[in-house]
């Protein structure tokens, strides 16, 4: 499979795409006016305990508190396992087998830990997402190419993706030799076939990013940034750009020479695939990126057989629904809604992952009635969401036809990125009808009680205004003769739609 990194830099922004034989399957952008805070590290303040959560808020300079959770306060390694598992994404089976040894009750209550006003060296794990703070943890972790460095862990893991057990078993042997006491590693995924050379660079790096990081944090004043991850950029090319990557492509010369030097420094075998674009069309136009960007704003997503999927975020989980659409089938029904299922589990595990969606996610997947139509259908989302490195929970497809899973989100996903709320509606997605909005002016009027031989003035948006003076002409004269007054629309473009002004002369 040919594999692709697009890297589109301008002033405003940095984009990165990563095309699979062509095929767009990840778009991440960063903004340089709010630049990611994931894995930067801060000297906080406590501002408030909550024992009935088990949880505090941090004061690390951001618009909203930090969330530190009991669990990512105590130095557990269990627990530091199942973070490091989760937010780090490099999964380890020792930290499996260690957690399956936690014991319930092992954690201290967080008011024994922490108290208000005190100073904490905290790590961002999740970026603030929608109306929620950002989440943090005291246990730092700093990844590099080929390690992730614990300062505060006894403890070696291997990734579980490196299958090859001689493997597993080389690279743990040289990290446990050349790590120092008390300190602890997990061995990335990227690390196969790594030399003993390349993971002690790696090694001796971060221990002098940790000593920096320390120092500074001893004698900094809360609140302080102590040390700030890497850019997307140089991000993407330390965790992502590896041997499986035919070409890495970047439209900017001061980013070409920036990452072709970081390229010769820790990945020399690779800079043959680090290219310059040099042509007339932009970049993301060249290879159909800009048109999958405009794709994803969209609810609806049309699959080639004519059915469709609907995705809907809310606050709480994002529901796709699957429909026929113009698809009839050629046999029969059940056949028809077989194929518009198997299809759209596909196209439903590509949009989750281009467009990043995370949390729970609710996926209707048309009633299917053979329990092995069922069990097909499942299979192929499986095997659609196998390609998604993020880290997912799937269950079966319950007796409402439903599919539960949840998709680990770091993140926001690009539409919350690329959007706001409509300012018009709200971000509801609907508006009053304009005879909903007649009737209330309606109502309104009749509250005012005003004299016999008043006048009445009502300003309302243009289409409630046409409205009035055409099918509910006979509602204002009802109410001009109920009332006895005189009522005068004015149509105001002003107002909102659902909008109306009352006065009494």
């Amino acid at each position: 499979m040919a594999v692709e990194l697009l890297i589109n830099v301008s002033r405003e922004e940095s984009r990165v795409a990563r095309l699979d034989n062509g095929v767009v399957t990840e778009i991440s952008i960063e903004r340089n006016r709010d630049r990611g805070i994931v894995g930067n590290v801060y000297k906080g303040r406590v501002v408030k305990v909550l024992p009935g959560m088990q949880a505090a808020f941090v004061d690390i300079g951001l618009a909203k508190a930090a969330f530190l959770y009991v669990t990512d306060v105590s130095h557990n390694v269990e627990e530091y396992a199942r973070f490091l598992e989760e937010e780090i994404g490099e999964e380890s089976v020792e930290f499996e087998a260690a957690r399956g040894r936690r014991k319930k009750g092992n954690t201290a209550p967080i008011e024994d830990l922490l108290r208000e006003g005190q100073e904490v060296i905290v790590q961002v794990a999740k970026a603030p997402i929608g109306g929620k703070g950002a989440r943090v943890t005291s246990h730092v972790s700093l990844p590099g190419r080929t390690l992730v460095y614990m300062p505060t862990v006894d403890h070696v893991g291997v990734s579980r993706r490196i299958a090859d057990e001689q493997e597993r078993k080389r690279l743990r042997d040289l990290v446990l030799a050349l790590r120092e006491p008390g300190k602890g590693y997990i061995v990335r995924t990227v690390a196969e076939g790594a030399t003993e050379e390349d993971l002690r660079a790696d090694a001796r790096f971060l221990s002098a990013l940790w000593e920096n990081v320390h120092a500074k944090g001893e004698k900094a004043p809360a609140v302080t940034l102590l040390h700030n991850d890497l850019d997307l950029v140089l991000r993407t090319v330390r965790d992502t750009f590896t041997s499986e990557v035919d070409r890495l492509v970047i439209d900017d010369s001061g980013e070409f020479d920036r990452v072709l030097e970081f390229v010769k420094t820790y990945l020399p075998a690779l800079v043959p695939r680090v290219e310059a674009y040099q042509e007339a069309d932009p970049l993301f136009d060249a290879y159909g990126v800009e048109i999958e960007l405009s794709r994803i704003l969209g609810r609806k997503v049309w699959l080639k057989s004519g059915g469709s999927i609907v995705i809907d975020s809310t606050e709480a989980l994002t529901a796709v629904d699957v429909n026929t659409g113009r698809y009839v089938g050629r046999i029969n029904l059940e056949e028809t809604i077989l194929k518009t299922n198997l299809e759209a589990a596909r196209e439903i595990a590509y949009q989750l992952r281009l467009r990043n969606i995370g949390g729970i996610i609710i996926v209707d997947f048309i009633d299917m009635e053979k329990e092995e139509n069922q069990r097909r259908v499942l299979a192929a989302f499986e095997e659609a969401l196998s390609a998604d490195r993020a880290k997912m929970t799937l269950h079966p497809i319950s007796s409402l036809g439903l599919v539960q899973m949840t998709r680990k989100r770091v993140r926001e996903n690009l539409v919350r990125l690329l959007c706001e709320p409509c300012p018009y509606c709200d971000g509801r997605a609907i508006v009053k009808s304009a005879t909903t909005v007649c009737y209330e002016a309606f109502r309104e009027i009749r509250r005012r009680r005003a004299g016999p031989g008043s006048s009445v003035t009502v300003s309302v948006h243009p289409d409630v205004a046409d409205l009035l003076f055409d099918e509910e002409r006979a509602g204002v004269e009802e109410v001009e003769r109920a009332t006895g007054t005189k009522i005068v629309v004015r149509g105001d473009p002003g107002l909102h739609r659902e909008q109306f002004e009352v006065s009494v002369s």
